[in-house]
């Protein structure tokens, strides 16, 4: 299937958003080989920085295939955003409404039209603490099985030291490196042609993350956690221990007395030892 050609609105998008990147960060780009010539397929990309998608933007479009993002319905509404939101095919995603599924029919629509759809599995910004990927979305492990198109994973590394997760100010100086490495596709075929359970898509997810962060790990040159953070997790946790200290200020002070004793009683037996 021929490649969707680029389009008044991406190369006036290209020469708007192009200068100030190529001004504001240098460019180690690896991995262009493996964006297919021809047909529709996924790039699984990690988020770092507000930043990353204008300049991962800049790294593909470099490519002749340019990237259709999934992005908030709120950016196609109005002003020349909006027009130019519309204009590049970027697909919009309508969070806990009756039409949260129409992103994921129209990224199969565009893959099957021969097109690129960019996912950012993480859904946001990572919020691991040292910037590696963390537990990701099952959005484009749908597509891939609906579909069966190549999965590129896409690591980058650089955006984030010019504006961090959740900074308001960037740090200009000195000139940052943008890094880019794509691999070869994901091996997703031992998956296909099964029944599409929340299990499967979370190993299919979990597949495709793990390729992701071996390129990361490669960019860095140091190795990734075992487990890649999970922010549900840590809400968990971190209820958790609120709960738990939150407990002895609302119990009563003939409660907290005792618990006190208890904790004197537990220490001179331990000094008697």
């Amino acid at each position: 299937m021929p490649r969707r050609q680029i389009g008044f609105w991406y190369r006036f998008a290209a020469v708007l958003c192009k200068p100030p990147l190529v001004v504001l960060i240098k460019r180690d780009w690896r991995g262009m080989e493996h964006i297919p010539a021809e047909g529709g397929f996924i790039t699984a990309v990690n988020h770092n920085s507000h930043v990353d998608p204008f300049a991962y933007a800049h790294y593909q479009y470099n490519t002749g295939r340019v990237p259709r993002f999934l992005a908030k319905s709120g950016l196609f509404k109005k002003g020349i955003v909006g027009a130019a939101m519309r204009g590049t095919g970027q697909i919009p995603v309508y969070r806990e409404s009756t039409d949260a599924l129409s992103a994921f029919r129209a990224a199969i629509d565009a893959v099957e039209r021969g097109e690129c759809v960019a996912f950012y599995p993480e859904g946001t910004l990572t919020r691991d603490p040292d910037g590696w990927p963390m537990t990701a979305k099952t959005g484009a492990a749908r597509v891939a099985l609906q579909t069966k198109c190549p999965v590129i994973p896409v690591a980058q590394w650089g955006c984030n030291e010019l504006l961090p997760p959740y900074a308001k100010k960037p740090h200009l100086l000195p000139r940052k490196t943008h890094q880019v490495l794509a691999g070869p596709p994901v091996d997703l075929s031992p998956f296909y042609d099964k029944e599409m359970t929340a299990d499967l898509l979370k190993e299919v997810t979990e597949v495709i993350m793990a390729a992701v962060t071996r390129l990361l790990e490669e960019i860095r040159g140091e190795k990734a956690p075992e487990t890649p953070y999970d922010p549900r997790r840590e809400r968990i946790e971190q209820r958790r221990r609120t709960a738990a200290q939150a407990a002895p200020a609302a119990a009563g002070p003939e409660a907290r007395e005792a618990g006190r004793e208890v904790s004197r009683t537990g220490t001179e037996e331990e000094s008697a030892k």
